[in-house]
């Protein structure tokens, strides 16, 4: 089935950065358009980041853009999310998934990214 695990989140000062992690089990994933996703306090999940599954592709909402780098590794059936600069409106639990994930598809725990002023 499958299986989605994300890990890399932590407490880093404005400014810091981050490397995101996400392993992916029980699909295609080589084939399969990937996308980063997260989701602040009291605010509901927001699409962050995707990337076509030969890499040639990605696309980023306006607020990530020029900070983060999504990429991924089809050999480890990984998925990456590099943040830069990161700031205090970055905060959330960050969610992988295919990109044409639903919320009554398999989710993982997420990770928690904490960025204090």
């Amino acid at each position: 089935q499958v299986q989605l695990v994300e890990s890399g989140g932590a407490l880093v000062q404005s400014g810091g950065s981050l490397r995101l992690s996400c392993a992916a089990s029980g699909f295609t994933f080589r084939l399969s358009a990937m996308a980063w996703y997260r989701q602040a306090p009291g605010k509901g999940r927001e699409f962050v980041a995707r990337i076509s599954w030969s890499s040639s592709s990605t696309a980023y909402i306006d607020s990530v853009k020029d900070r983060f780098t999504i990429s991924r590794d089809n050999a480890k059936n990984t998925l990456y999310l590099q943040m830069n600069s990161l700031k205090p409106e970055d905060t959330a639990v960050y969610f992988c998934n295919r990109e044409a994930a639903g919320p009554y598809d398999v989710w993982g725990q997420g990770t928690q990214v904490t960025v204090s002023a």
